[in-house]
């Protein structure tokens, strides 16, 4: 029997099918999409050292997950202001994750000897981290408000009025307090008309009111929210202490770059607690 010809339109040999679409008249998809090139060549080390690479490329990781843990709070927040709950537990859960995320990343960093950390700082020059203009902005979502931090960005018109503009709009934890008021919980009035451009300061009457919350249905919706936030405040309470520990072990106490007291500041912000009535109410549950 003669073998007959193969159309032209016939399905591809199981090989060809399984081989990706190499062949692009442009970039690829996926660097349209991801950006990937931008990414890689965004480093550029000041010493020969090469550990710097490392620190450097961490650090901008870091930055990557404020950009993306300042879109969740955003996202929360509003979600909030429209009284949907459901969006807004999302976004806190996600951010969890992203948190876990953001602490591991310390690991590249967390074991630096001072002679190791001696060979690139100089580098950094004045540079510091309390000057990133996103953790500022992650900073002010959790309610830790300092006209003071927008100073270091006076040269940079479009961040620094973007950190104007997220130091006077209310903080996440503000929201939460709004909702839980419009659930007809008992928020104090002077928490509800506080200045929301101040640092908060805890109240009896939230601690008293998470208290009720968590004295209640043990499934409710509201310890639910409770948890959530409770998350939150727990891994960057993590991610503060972490720094600490990289810092204490690499540079011992003397000065921070960019003029810091260095190990000294990072005790103070270690030491601060997030939604701090969420912790103390538990003492009375």
């Amino acid at each position: 029997m003669s073998q007959q010809p193969v159309p032209e339109h016939a399905a591809p040999s199981g090989a060809e099918a399984e081989a990706p679409h190499l062949d692009f008249d442009g970039t690829t998809p996926y660097e349209d999409y991801v950006q990937a090139s931008v990414l890689t060549h965004l480093q550029h080390p000041l010493s020969d050292d090469p550990g710097e690479m490392v620190f450097l490329v961490t650090t901008q990781v870091m930055e990557l997950w404020f950009t993306v843990l300042v879109h969740e709070w955003h996202t929360a927040a509003q979600a909030l202001r429209e009284d949907d709950l459901p969006t807004a537990m999302a976004a806190l859960q996600r951010s969890a994750y992203e948190l876990e995320s953001l602490n591991a990343s310390w690991t590249p960093l967390a074991h630096l000897t001072p002679g190791q950390f001696n060979a690139y700082r100089s580098a950094l020059g004045e540079g510091s981290g309390f000057q990133s203009a996103m953790y500022r902005r992650l900073e002010f979502l959790l309610g830790e408000k300092s006209p003071s931090m927008l100073v270091p960005h006076r040269g940079a018109p479009r961040v620094h009025a973007e950190l104007e503009k997220a130091l006077t709009e209310p903080s996440l934890y503000d929201e939460v307090l709004r909702y839980l008021a419009r659930r007809g919980l008992a928020v104090p009035a002077s928490v509800l008309d506080r200045d929301p451009a101040l640092r908060y300061e805890p109240d009896p009457g939230v601690e008293r009111l998470w208290e009720e919350i968590y004295s209640g249905p043990r499934d409710g919706e509201l310890i639910r929210l409770g948890e959530a936030l409770t998350e939150v405040a727990e891994l960057v309470w993590r991610w503060r202490n972490d720094h600490l520990v990289a810092t204490r072990r690499a540079m011992g106490a003397k000065t921070g770059t960019g003029g810091s007291a260095g190990v000294a500041w990072l005790e103070k912000r270690a030491a601060k607690t997030v939604f701090p009535e969420l912790w103390t109410a538990r003492s009375h549950v």
